[in-house]
C-alpha cells in the first residue's frame, strides 16, 4: 500500500506541474546587484501582462507551487532584458524548473554602459549571487535543492555559461583576437558602436577600435569562475574567441551548445565552432542553419532597426517555429543532467 501511496503522490505532483501556469516575480535589487526576475510554476491563472515591448501570458506574483526542485539561471546577452527568454523560461517551468534571471550590471536594457570583457568578468559572480538570493527567498527557497543548478546563456550570456562550465579566458586574449581578426569579426570587437561599410572610413574605424581595445584590455590574467552548485550549462551563440580552448576540451560539467550559422555578430568560426571543434564531451543540442544572432531571442523584440536590427532580426528564410523545438531540447538537456 505504501508503494501505491507514493505513486499517487508522484502522479499528483506531475499533474500539478502540467496544469501549472507560469508565475512571474522579481527579487529586488541590492546595493551590489540588480533585480532578479523569477519565472516559476504557479497555481494562479495566467493573464496578459505588459512588460516593456512584450505582452506575456503569466501569473504575475502568482502563488508558487512545487516543481521538480531544481533551479536554472539564465544569463542574458549584452543589453538584454528578462523578457527575451520568456518562451524558454516557459518550457523550463512546464518541466518543473524555477528560472532566475539576474540583471547584469552595466550591460542590460536599461544600462548598457559597459559591455564586453568588463561585464564578462563579473557575470559569473552575479549568477552565483542570484543563486544565493533564491536560497534566501522565503517563497522559493523551500521548493529548491541548490546542490545542482543549471545555467543557460546567450551571446555574452553564453560566455558566462562557458566560464561557469570551467572555461578560462582573459581580456588580453580578446585583444589578440581583435588584432588578428578585426575586419572579419568586427562586431564582436566593437559591439554596436559602429560598423564597417566598405567605405573610406573603414580603415580609421579599425585603427581607432584597436587603439581603444589595447588601452582597455591588455590584462593577460586568466579569468576563472567556479561555483560547485553549477551542474550543467548551455551556451547559445556564445562569445568565445577569448577562451583558452584547452580549458574547454573537457568541461567541468555537462555542456551543451546551440549554434546559428547566419550569426553576423559573433561569427561562428571564431566563436561557437571553435568550442565544438575542441570539446570532447559537449552536446551540440541544436544548430539553426538559417538563424542569425537573435534567433534564440523568444519572444523576439519588435521594431528593431539600424545596426541592432541588422544583427538581431531574423534572416528572411528563418522559421521561428524552429526556436520552439530548440527551447524544448534545452529543457530536456537540463532534465537529463539535473534530475533527479
Amino acid at each position: 500500500m505504501r508503494m501505491f501511496r507514493w505513486a499517487g503522490l508522484a502522479l499528483a505532483l506531475l499533474c500539478g506541474i502540467a496544469r501549472a501556469s507560469m508565475g512571474l516575480s522579481e527579487l529586488p535589487a541590492t546595493a551590489e546587484d540588480g533585480p532578479v526576475t523569477v519565472y516559476y510554476p504557479s497555481s494562479d491563472t495566467s493573464q496578459p501582462v505588459r512588460r516593456g515591448r512584450f505582452l506575456l501570458d503569466v501569473a504575475a506574483e502568482g502563488r508558487a507551487v512545487p516543481g521538480n526542485g531544481r533551479l536554472v539561471v539564465i544569463s542574458h546577452g549584452s543589453g538584454g532584458s528578462p523578457w527575451v527568454h520568456a518562451d524558454l523560461a516557459r518550457d523550463l517551468v512546464e518541466a518543473g524548473f524555477i528560472v532566475a534571471m539576474p540583471q547584469h550590471r552595466a550591460d542590460n536594457y536599461v544600462d548598457g554602459s559597459d559591455p564586453g570583457p568588463d561585464s564578462w568578468t563579473i557575470r559569473p559572480a552575479e549568477v552565483s549571487r542570484a543563486i544565493d538570493a533564491m536560497g534566501r527567498d522565503p517563497r522559493f527557497a523551500p521548493m529548491l535543492r541548490l546542490d545542482k543548478v543549471g545555467v543557460f546563456g546567450m551571446s555574452a550570456g553564453g560566455h558566462t555559461a562557458l566560464s561557469l562550465a570551467g572555461g578560462r579566458w582573459s581580456p588580453a586574449r580578446f585583444m589578440r583576437h581583435c588584432d588578428e581578426h578585426i575586419a572579419e569579426d568586427f562586431q564582436s570587437c566593437v559591439g554596436l558602436i559602429t560598423r564597417l561599410t566598405g567605405g573610406p572610413l573603414d580603415g580609421l574605424k579599425k585603427w581607432v577600435a584597436l587603439r581603444v581595445i589595447h588601452h582597455r584590455f591588455d590584462d593577460d590574467t586568466p579569468r576563472i569562475a567556479a561555483d560547485p552548485r553549477i551542474a550543467a550549462a548551455v551556451a547559445g551563440v556564445p562569445a568565445a574567441a577569448d577562451f583558452d580552448m584547452n580549458s574547454l576540451a573537457r568541461p567541468a560539467v555537462p555542456l551543451g551548445l546551440v549554434t546559428a550559422e547566419q550569426d553576423r555578430w559573433l561569427i561562428p568560426r571564431f566563436h561557437a565552432d571553435r568550442v565544438l571543434a575542441v570539446c570532447q564531451t559537449c552536446e551540440h543540442i541544436a544548430d539553426l542553419p538559417a538563424g542569425g544572432h537573435g534567433a534564440l531571442l523568444s519572444p523576439h523584440p519588435p521594431g528593431l532597426d539600424g545596426l541592432v536590427g541588422d544583427l538581431l532580426n531574423d534572416p528572411p528564410v528563418f522559421d521561428r517555429a524552429d526556436v520552439t523545438v530548440v527551447n524544448r531540447k534545452i529543457a530536456a538537456f537540463f532534465e537529463r543532467h539535473l534530475l533527479p
